[in-house]
């Protein structure tokens, strides 16, 4: 019988039938130990993870029998996927399955920040009846710069759109006359001319190497002057001291992260001890109805790659090459 290895909290209806039909073993710490995790792969089919396993060149090399790599996520920068396709390995992850959650966050985040929905509720349920300090702003009318033109950064802004936003956009991958932009009346700018036009800045970038750091120092001050930025893609895009700094600074109005550069976060980060600053620990994605996707998904998948037919939401190639 096939054996699955499932490295972190992966759980739902579809992965325990999973268990009924195959051989799974389920450990969801294994992630937090790298040499345990290379022992552990020797002689496993099929490996399940979410974001914080690391499947290194390493770990590949030592799964000698491994058919499929299943990401419950969209994101694939904790995958080695060169040495995965190097191998042969199947590399399946979700990248529709959650997207709806993750849009929905970044604008309730949006509302959050500039109608300071946490700092009222703090001052209310510590006794306060402050009404006046906690006079916000609306979203209809404003700008919404979405850096980041992919499924959910199309799917935030559809919804801001609703709101009364005018969306503008930068994405160098995406064709200004596609159909997405043309139906949200959106423009597609540089980034710097979107910078300085947006009230809203909202990040759906991949973490690549041109990616890492790219919200910078530099960057927070093109930014248009009381804006906003929310984060909901990938820690490492960001500078978090830079951020900071910006935020101390009053050089931005506002930040809401739900994903750091380290997670979980350092204690002493300078965001910790700013009231300007939303942070929330990664829950983009973690939705009842999104999870409940996301392990459908993984387990079709994985089920298909091991009976020899072909996974359906592949990056690589849908059988694999070993």
């Amino acid at each position: 019988m096939p054996e699955i290895l499932v490295t972190e909290n992966i759980t739902g209806d579809a992965m325990d039938q999973l268990h009924k039909e195959m051989d799974v073993s389920f450990e969801p710490d294994l992630w937090s130990d790298p040499e345990k995790l290379k022992e552990a792969v020797k002689g496993v089919n099929a490996l399940i993870v979410r974001n914080q396993t690391q499947v290194t060149e390493e770990i590949i090399a030592a799964a000698d029998d491994l058919q499929i790599i299943a990401r419950a996520g969209a994101g694939l920068d904790n995958i080695d996927t060169k040495a995965a396709e190097a191998a042969g390995i199947v590399v399946s992850f979700t990248p529709q399955a959650n997207s709806v959650s993750v849009a929905e966050l970044a604008i309730g985040l949006m509302i959050s920040l500039t109608r300071q929905i946490p700092a009222a509720d703090w001052d209310t349920r510590a006794g306060g009846w402050n009404r006046q300090i906690f006079t916000g702003g609306e979203l209809s009318g404003k700008t919404l710069g979405v850096v980041g033109f992919g499924r959910i950064g199309v799917l935030t802004a559809t919804r801001a759109k609703v709101f009364g936003m005018t969306i503008i956009g930068h994405d160098d991958y995406v064709d200004p006359e596609s159909p997405h932009v043309k139906e949200l009346d959106a423009k597609m700018l540089s980034l710097d001319e979107l910078l300085a036009k947006a009230d809203f800045i909202t990040c759906h970038v991949p973490l690549t190497d041109g990616t890492r750091e790219m919200f910078n120092a530099e960057l927070f001050g093109k930014m248009k002057e009381g804006a906003f930025f929310i984060n909901t893609s990938r820690g490492e895009v960001v500078d978090e001291n830079a951020l900071a700094r910006a935020l101390q600074n009053d050089q931005i109005g506002g930040a809401a992260l739900d994903v750091r550069q380290v997670e979980p976060p350092d204690a002493s980060s300078p965001l910790n001890g700013l009231t300007n600053v939303i942070l929330t620990p990664h829950i983009a994605a973690f939705t009842d109805e999104a999870q409940s996707r996301v392990v459908d998904a993984v387990c079709r998948d994985v089920q298909a790659v091991l009976k020899g037919e072909s996974a359906t939401d592949y990056f690589n190639f849908a059988k694999p090459r070993r």
